[in-house]
């Protein structure tokens, strides 16, 4: 099965006032297992960077300036997506704005029902726990020490090992018989030897073995068995 997991990074919160896209970093799983293939874009927002926003992803304004319009790539974006389920982290804000900037463009929005939203798996398996990328990569013992600040693909890398995870970690795709096998499973081969059966070896002692034995007896002098006589 084909999932793209996927982040973005915005100018703010609400698109319906006036916050746009910035970033978007996707990845292909087959099977929950990374492909290699991955879509990565910067936009230029056509506005200003509120300093907020810079300070959590590090993305001026001076540095979008040269970046395409969403309008621009939205087409190859759309053909990475094609129909597979679409999974993020809060994924109600992603496609919030993933969607936002498509209705700009005079196009369809991508539908709810492709979505898959791994905080909510994760209140399911972790009820009360704390349920940010962070806390479940330090929960899962993903390593993180490289993520200084906010970035659309390197978080879409650390959510894509949170899902396996949240979805049965490395043993995924030990399924029944007929279902899609995981490609790390079918890698393994598993190989059962023949058992060769032989017949049991003499271990009675010999007539010489036995008259050794007897005369290295009668050379103890007063043995313990005989009660020292």
């Amino acid at each position: 099965m084909r999932e793209i997991i996927f982040d973005t990074e915005t100018t703010g919160l609400d698109p319906r006032k006036g916050d746009r896209l910035v970033e978007i970093g996707c990845i292909e799983m087959v099977n929950r297992v990374p492909t290699g293939a991955v879509f990565h874009a910067y936009f230029n927002p056509d506005r200003d960077m509120p300093a907020e926003a810079e300070a959590v992803h590090g993305l001026s304004a001076a540095f979008l300036a040269d970046k395409p319009r969403f309008a621009e790539k939205c087409g190859e974006l759309l053909d990475f997506l094609g129909d597979s389920p679409l999974v993020a982290h809060n994924a109600g804000f992603d496609f919030g704005f993933l969607n936002a900037e498509l209705e700009l463009c005079g196009l369809a929005p991508v539908c709810l029902t492709r979505m898959i939203d791994t905080v909510k798996l994760a209140r399911v398996r972790h009820p009360g726990a704390k349920l940010s990328l962070d806390a479940l990569c330090t929960r899962y013992g993903i390593d993180r020490s490289h993520r200084t600040r906010h970035g659309a693909l390197l978080d879409a890398e650390l959510l894509a090992q949170v899902y396996v995870e949240l979805t049965g970690g490395r043993q995924i795709g030990l399924e029944l018989a007929g279902s899609p096998v995981d490609p790390i499973v079918a890698a393994v081969t598993v190989v059962t030897r023949e058992r060769v059966y032989r017949p049991a070896r003499p271990h009675a002692a010999s007539e010489a073995e036995l008259a050794a034995h007897a005369a290295f007896l009668e050379g103890i002098k007063t043995p313990l068995w005989t009660g020292g006589a």
